[in-house]
């Protein structure tokens, strides 16, 4: 079928010269969209005819305008359902289709006039009789008689939406220099037979688009996770914050828990919430000096504290463990800083740790921790808050609510809290506070250093990032695969 139409397009060309391809459609008695696809094959053949774009402007009726012709104006239908003797203006108004416009035309015509003599007001004819110019006119557009109607009117017209403009575009067919009354087959590929044979210096080829471009590959796609896990690496390095290394998932009781001030009996040691190792299930490569330190400062006390009073063992700290918390790295960092000489440091990471936690839309097994570390002489609680504030201002979050709350390893503590709009509440998305005395002075560091420290996990502000309200739809088998592709890089509204 298409080859015939394209034939029948040459044959009209060949007989007429030129040919406009409404005039095609309608001697084809074919959609003029079908005759303009057929036309764009033949383009492509060559240089076979000459398209030359036409554009043709038709006024039509509106299915308003159609309505005025058929049935009279708005205006006349008022006039003429007013009788002889008058009718009350809030009567015609619920008797008439668009009274209301009609109503103010009839009175800008003079047709009617409204009568407050005898109280209630009554509408009257002015005149015995009108002409609908109105109703004509419209009938003359429909009819194709458009000249013999002045511009005023026709713009009028166009204002109460009685008539439109309708452009009807098209092309002037002609022959082109390699005109012929069917076409030849382009061929799209060089092959080696027809370079072997030379049958290529006889052919005719499909010109090459050397600015097409290729079909996308198929590849990998950052899941959001990485994405938000990028910016927000940018704004600790642009906070001015130093990267420390994270790359041991496994640690010991010691690093995760005891050099944290946090007592063995804790139930955040118990199998119920940590993931312990069967093998290698124990450490025994830890600093004996500070080891020491630790094991007195939590049986007896020491630096004004009354430790925990309980008998301390080696053996419950050679443990080993799926990190709970990138904390543990942070105490690896600060007890070197105090052995290679204090200086005021800001530390960071981002990774994951391991909870025995009970699934839910909110909490997995396996997430990541953001921390953030900042170690300084005589920092305050305000310096904490004033941080936090400047940190999640980054992140474009500002509606923060602070929460007193207990840790073993920082007093004051402050969990952290931000509303979710797709949830419709508030929820926690981090902890913070000060390093206690007890786990910082074991270390060697000086009295009047503090240090602050805050944690998030990296799911939740992706969640809200993505409008995401189950995080089970971010990590684990219901993840969509396409919401990975399709999900733009993150952009953290600052």
């Amino acid at each position: 079928m298409a080859t015939e139409i394209v034939e029948q397009i040459l044959a009209l060309v060949g007989e007429k010269g030129e040919i406009d391809t409404l005039d095609v459609a309608g001697l084809l008695h074919e959609d003029h969209q079908k005759v303009i696809g057929a036309v764009k094959s033949i383009l492509a053949s060559g240089d076979v005819i000459v398209a030359e774009p036409q554009s043709q402007k038709k006024l039509e009726l509106t299915d308003e305008g159609k309505s005025v012709a058929a049935n009279g104006s708005h205006e006349a239908l008022v006039y003429l359902a007013v009788p002889a003797e008058g009718i009350a203006q809030a009567e015609i108004m619920k008797s008439v289709p668009n009274a209301k416009i009609g109503f103010s035309k009839a009175m800008s015509a003079g047709w009617i006039a409204v009568d407050k003599s005898k109280g209630a007001p009554m509408i009257v004819r002015k005149v015995p009789e009108i002409q609908d110019s109105v109703r004509e006119n419209l009938c003359l557009i429909d009819q194709g008689q458009v000249s013999n109607i002045a511009d005023a009117i026709k713009q009028d017209f166009k204002k109460r939406k009685l008539i439109q403009e309708i452009v009807t575009k098209s092309f002037l067919l002609r022959k082109g220099s390699e005109f012929s009354l069917s076409l030849q087959k382009l061929e799209t590929d060089l092959t080696p037979e027809m370079i072997a044979s030379g049958s290529w210096k006889e052919k005719k080829f499909k010109p090459y688009n050397l600015d097409a471009l290729g079909t996308p590959l198929e590849c990998g796609h950052l899941h959001p996770l990485l994405k938000v896990r990028k910016e927000f690496r940018n704004i600790f390095l642009e906070m001015g914050f130093t990267e420390m290394p994270t790359n041991n998932f496994i640690e010991s009781s010691f690093w995760n828990f005891d050099a944290l001030f946090q007592p063995q009996q804790h139930p955040a040691r118990d199998a119920h919430d940590t993931f312990f190792l069967s093998n290698p299930q124990r450490s025994n490569n830890f600093p004996s000096d500070y080891l020491e330190k630790v094991k007195e400062v939590h049986s007896c006390g020491g630096y004004d504290s009354q430790g925990y009073g309980y008998d301390w063992k080696i053996e419950e700290a050679q443990k080993n463990l799926l990190r709970t918390h990138t904390t543990a790295v942070s105490a690896r960092m600060l007890y070197r800083l105090a052995q290679e000489g204090f200086r005021p440091v800001k530390y960071f990471s981002i990774d994951r740790v391991f909870r025995n936690e009970t699934l839910d839309a909110t909490h997995l097994a396996e997430f990541h921790q953001v921390e953030g570390v900042v170690a300084d002489y005589n920092l305050t609680l305000g310096d904490l808050i004033g941080i936090l504030y400047e940190f999640f201002k980054k992140l474009g979050i500002t509606q923060l609510e602070f929460k007193p709350a207990y840790n073993p390893y920082t007093e004051p503590s402050m969990e952290i809290f931000c509303y979710h709009n797709g949830l419709g509440k508030w929820i926690e998305v981090g902890n913070s506070g000060m390093f206690r005395p007890e786990m910082l002075l074991p270390m060697g560091l000086p009295e009047n250093v503090n240090v602050i420290a805050w944690g998030l996990s990296l799911e939740r502000p992706t969640m809200i990032k993505y409008g995401l309200n189950n995080i089970r739809d971010l990590v684990g088998p219901k993840v969509d695969l396409q919401m990975v592709k399709d999900n733009a890089i993150c952009r953290l509204e600052k």
